[in-house]
């Protein structure tokens, strides 16, 4: 992706964000300059990789396949194997009409995806074989806003604003907007982007960056090379 398509949707996303009354904390919205002379103030925020988040899967269509991402809180992997702590994470995500989030799983998180306000959210579901690969015969059951919703493999459940889908480890899930974009939260155990996505095909999990602009803000996945 180029960075002034980067910025583009960085700025469309924080006009969204504030269109539905949410405010991001004061961080989100430092320059890079302003990051980098901060960086040992915000370690904490550089460790649990909180921030603004652009991909396109690293497959250069992002109308098509891709997610905007804003991680508020993270916890710390150290407390969740401790089971003790801070063992919780907080995302806002915008999800674009027709705008796939691929078929992945998560190894350790939990999570719940809600629908904050907007369009409907299209979650199409799978179920695991035992090893924990993506069964295309297997559906299984998850939770609806506390209520259990068992699904057929390859079934579509649509959330209305203000409704919300829980899924497990091994809950293979795909989603997109359906008729117009959705301001989707999550709220999960402690997220590890690195490693805890299991996607079905080959995709990375971050956007490789052309610099053809400046960056408005920095992305989490620009941490390491521009504050060490």
């Amino acid at each position: 992706m180029k960075r002034s398509e980067v910025n583009a949707i960085i700025g469309r996303a924080a006009e969204v964000i504030a269109g539905h009354g949410f405010r991001l904390p004061p961080f989100a919205w430092w320059s890079p300059e302003e990051f980098r002379a901060r960086r040992h103030q915000a370690g904490r925020v550089i460790e649990a990789r909180l921030g603004w988040d652009v991909t396109d899967y690293g497959q250069g269509d992002f109308d098509r396949l891709g997610l905007f991402l804003f991680t508020l809180r993270n916890g710390r992997p150290g407390d969740l194997l401790a089971g003790g702590g801070m063992c919780y994470a907080e995302k806002l995500l915008i999800s674009r009409a027709g705008q796939l989030s691929p078929m992945h799983r998560h190894i350790v998180k939990a999570e719940d995806i809600i629908n904050r306000g907007g369009a409907t959210l299209a979650v199409e579901l799978y179920g695991s074989d035992a090893a924990g690969r993506f069964a295309e015969d297997q559906g299984g059951t998850v939770w609806c806003d506390g209520i259990a919703r068992p699904f057929a493999p390859g079934e579509v459940i649509r959330l209305a604003p203000g409704e919300s889908v829980t899924l497990m480890p091994g809950d293979w899930h795909a989603f997109w907007g359906e008729g117009g974009e959705v301001l989707v939260g999550e709220v999960s155990t402690v997220n590890d982007d690195l490693t805890d996505n299991v996607f079905r095909e080959p995709l990375g999990r971050f956007a490789e960056i052309e610099e053809d602009e400046a960056p408005r803000h920095l992305l989490v996945s620009d941490y390491e090379a521009w504050l060490g």
